[in-house]
C-alpha cells in the first residue's frame, strides 16, 4: 500500500491500522482543503460578528461565562498547556499513530474550523514519524482532551516526542524531522483537543485485531471438533435457519467449511456434545455481531465532525454541540469485551475437555507416554488464570464517573477506559486461543487414522510450524506465547 488518501469520508479501521503499524503515508484530497478553508473563513466571520464561540472567545467548562478578549492566540496555547495533566504509562507507538490518524481523519470532514496550516502540521507529524508521548490516564470519555493535549503540545514544540526510536523534547524532535512548531490561531488549540480521537484510534486497532482473532477462534473450534469427535450435524444449515440469531447461520457455514473432507462427516458421533461445541455457532455469531457493531461505530467516528463548537458549512453558521460525547462507542466496546469473554470461556471449556482424564478416546492429559507424565494438564491453570483476567476486565465501567467542572460536565462515558480494557481482553484472548489450538493439535496427533477437513488440516500445519508435538513433558509456556504472538500478527 503506497498511500492512503483522506477525503473526508470512507476511512476504514483497516486503513488506520495500516497507517499505525505499517507507517503508510497519508495524502489529502484537494476537496478537503477547500472545506477547511471555507470552514475557517466562516469561523472567523462568526467571531468577528460578536458571536460567543466556546473555546474561541470564551473559557472552557466552568469558565464558560469568562470572556476572552485579548491575545486569543496565546489563549489557545494556554488551553493546550492547561490540559496537560495526563499520567500513567505512555501509549504505544502504533496506538499513538492511530490516534493522530484518527484526529486527522475527523478534521478532514471540515467541521472543526482548524487552520489549514495546523492541519498540515499534524499531517507532517504522521508522515515524518514524529510521535508525541501521550499518557494513558486522564480521559473520562467526554472527549479525550487531557490525553490529546500531548499531541497538541508536540505540535507547538512543547512536551516530549519519539523520533527514530528515541524520545526527545518535542522541539528537538521537530527540528530533527525538519519541521517547525505550529502557530495556533483562534480555536486551533481547542480543535486539537476536543474529540475522542484516542478512544477512536485505539478502537480501530482493536477492531482490526478482533477481525483476525475471531478467525483464529473459528479455526481452533473446528480443530477441537476434529479432536473431540464432535457431531457435525449440529452445524446443519436448517438448524441455524430455524433460529437465525445474529451471525449464527454464517458461523455454522464457516465451521462446516473447515470440516469438509473430515472423517467426522462419516463417523458415528454422540447425539449431543458439550455446549462449548454444540452451541459454538451461536457463541461465535454473537461475537461476530458485536465486532461488526464496534467496527461500524468506530468508522462513523472516523468520518464524522465531532467538534464542539461545530462549523456547519451547509448552513453558514457555528453552533455548540455534544458530538464529542461517545456513549454509543463505549457501549459497543463494552459489548465487544463481553462477547469476546463468552467466546474465550467456550474455548477454555473445550481445552478442559481436551486435556481432561481419558475423554473422547484421548489419552489422559494428552500425554503419549502416560504414567506420571503431566502432559497438558498443568496448562489448565494458565487457561484458568487467563479466563479470570478476561472476566474481570469484561466487567462494565462506562457508568463509573463523577460530575466535574462545577457540575457543567455532569455526565461521562469512560469510553477510553472501556476501549483500553477491551484491548487487554483481546491480547489475553489470543493466549486462550493458542492454548486450545495446541491441545487440539496434540489430540489430532494422538488419533491415528483420523482425517481432518481441508480447513482444519491447514490449521494443524500452521500450529505445527510453530510448536512440535509433545513427546515428553516440557515447558509449554513458550509455545503458547509464540503461537499467540503469531495469531496477533497480520499475515
Amino acid at each position: 500500500m503506497s498511500a492512503i488518501v483522506f477525503n473526508g469520508n470512507g476511512v476504514t479501521v483497516a486503513e488506520i491500522a495500516a497507517i499505525a503499524r505499517k507507517d503508510v503515508t497519508v495524502e489529502i484530497n484537494a476537496d478537503v482543503y477547500d472545506r477547511l478553508a471555507r470552514a475557517r473563513v466562516l469561523l472567523d466571520q462568526a467571531a468577528a460578528s460578536g458571536q460567543q464561540i466556546y473555546g474561541l472567545n470564551t473559557g472552557l467548562g466552568a469558565n464558560l461565562k469568562t470572556a476572552v478578549t485579548e491575545d486569543i492566540t496565546a489563549f489557545q496555547q494556554q488551553l493546550v498547556r492547561g490540559r496537560g495533566v495526563g499520567v500513567g504509562p505512555s501509549l504505544s507507538r502504533d496506538v499513538t499513530r492511530a490516534v493522530m490518524a484518527a484526529r486527522l481523519s475527523m478534521f478532514s470532514v471540515g467541521g472543526s474550523g482548524i487552520s489549514p496550516a495546523v492541519f498540515d502540521d499534524l499531517l507532517a507529524l504522521i508522515n515524518k514519524k514524529v510521535h508525541p508521548v501521550i499518557s494513558s490516564i486522564g480521559s473520562i470519555g467526554a472527549g479525550d482532551l487531557v490525553l490529546l493535549s500531548s499531541m497538541a503540545q508536540t505540535l507547538i514544540g512543547e512536551g516530549n516526542a519519539e523520533f527514530q526510536g528515541q524520545v526527545y523534547s518535542s522541539e528537538q524532535a521537530l527540528e530533527m524531522a525538519g519541521l517547525r512548531p505550529s502557530r495556533l490561531g483562534p480555536k486551533d488549540g481547542l480543535s486539537l483537543l476536543n474529540a475522542s480521537a484516542v478512544s477512536v484510534g485505539q478502537g480501530a486497532l482493536i477492531a482490526a485485531d478482533g477481525a483476525r482473532l475471531i478467525d483464529s477462534q473459528r479455526q481452533a473450534a473446528a480443530l477441537s471438533f476434529e479432536a473431540l469427535g464432535g457431531n457435525p450435524l449440529i452445524l446443519t444449515p436448517a438448524i441455524q435457519r430455524a433460529r437465525p440469531a445474529a451471525g449464527q447461520v454464517e458461523e455454522a457455514e464457516m465451521l462446516l467449511a473447515h470440516l469438509q473432507g473430515s472423517s467426522l462427516l462419516e463417523a458415528k458421533s454422540a447425539i449431543q456434545d458439550p455446549l462449548s461445541l454444540r452451541c459454538v455457532a451461536s457463541i461465535h455469531g454473537a461475537l461476530a455481531h458485536a465486532l461488526n457493531a464496534a467496527t461500524e461505530t468506530i468508522e462513523i467516528e472516523l468520518n464524522a465532525a465531532a467538534d464542539n463548537p461545530l462549523v456547519l458549512l451547509d448552513e453558514n453558521r457555528v453552533l455548540s454541540t455534544g458530538n464529542f460525547h461517545t456513549p454509543a462507542l463505549a457501549l459497543a466496546f463494552e459489548t465487544l469485551g463481553i462477547a469476546i469473554a463468552q467466546a474465550a470461556l467456550a474455548s477454555a471449556a473445550r481445552f478442559i475437555q481436551l486435556t481432561g482424564s481419558v475423554r473422547n478416546g484421548l489419552p489422559r492429559y494428552l500425554t503419549p507416554i502416560g504414567g506420571p507424565s503431566a502432559g497438558f494438564v498443568p496448562l489448565q491453570k494458565t487457561v484458568t488464570a487467563l479466563i479470570a483476567q478476561i472476566r474481570h476486565k469484561a466487567n462494565p465501567v462506562m457508568l463509573d464517573f463523577l460530575p466535574v467542572s462545577e457540575g457543567v460536565e455532569d455526565h461521562a462515558t469512560q469510553t477510553h477506559l472501556v476501549v483500553a480494557k477491551c484491548a487487554e481482553i483481546v491480547e489475553l484472548w489470543s493466549y486462550v486461543i493458542a492454548c486450545e489450538l495446541l491441545a487440539a493439535t496434540q489430540a489430532i496427533d494422538l488419533k491415528p487414522g483420523h482425517l481432518c477437513g481441508k480447513g482444519s488440516a491447514q490449521t494443524y500445519v500452521f500450529v505445527r510450524e510453530i510448536s512440535g508435538k509433545l513427546e515428553e513433558d516440557r515447558a509449554l509456556g513458550e509455545d503458547v506465547s509464540k503461537l499467540a504472538g503469531r495469531l496477533r500478527e497480520e499475515h
